[in-house]
């Protein structure tokens, strides 16, 4: 293929890294509601725990300064290391770039903070020296002000990162509604998650399928519908 950037991603051709979602760094936040960013980050963590995406968290001055990773992102993956740098660009580390490098996986998805420093940092030290992709989830990332995070975008973009949101990477994992074994999965997520459209999953289930609406997890719906 000659542009690997048309290949869609597939639980088997990507990684996902988080930078840095602290809460130092999220005070400095102002492009995005931090709840939303919250909720968009834990989101897309479940997401890849969905459909085993391998998956990085790293962190910066932990104790001298950013404080802990959310516990939300936290509880999604008990057992993954904290890989702690010093460096402001993750891919100066070199936990990081073992890490992405026992992946495998040239595909690398990216949430952070801030998206003008870290984001862009890592993003070009990865596709230059490192070869990747890199594809910048937008709204589970943030900067200290909305010019700051739309700018840095816009130069990530015209370097060649590709930007995309926590829900269309999940949706472009789960891909085929046939896909059974992600399937109920991937609607929990959205209920939880997806605002209007888990509403309109919530109604699904209780109008159309007649589900208790008290209970927590419908029963499945036809692919055709939830699609």
């Amino acid at each position: 293929m000659s542009n690997p950037k048309l290949e869609q991603l597939t639980p088997e051709n990507s990684q996902l890294i988080f930078i840095d979602h602290q809460p130092q760094m999220a005070f400095g936040v102002a492009s995005i509601d931090r709840q939303i960013l919250k909720n968009n980050v834990v989101a897309l963590a479940k997401s890849a725990k969905t459909f085993n995406v391998p998956t990085i968290i790293t962190t910066v001055e932990t104790e001298a300064f950013s404080g802990h990773t959310y516990p939300e992102l936290l509880a999604v993956f008990p057992e993954a290391p904290l890989l702690e740098r010093t460096s402001m660009n993750a891919w100066d580390d070199r936990k990081v770039r073992d890490a992405l490098a026992r992946n495998a996986r040239k595909k690398v998805i990216v949430s952070g903070l801030w998206t003008e420093v870290c984001n862009n940092a890592f993003a070009f030290g990865a596709m230059l020296e490192g070869g990747y992709e890199i594809y910048m989830v937008a709204d589970a990332s943030g900067g200290v002000s909305r010019e700051a995070h739309d700018y840095a975008m816009q130069r990530m973009i015209q370097a060649g990162v590709v930007p995309v949101t926590w829900q269309q990477v999940l949706l472009e994992w789960q891909r085929d509604w046939a896909r059974r074994d992600t399937y109920d999965a991937v609607m929990d997520i959205v209920r939880e998650h997806s605002g209007a459209y888990g509403m309109g999953v919530d109604y699904a289930y209780t109008m159309v399928h007649k589900a208790d609406e008290r209970v927590s997890h419908g029963p499945r719906l036809d692919p055709a519908a939830a699609g």
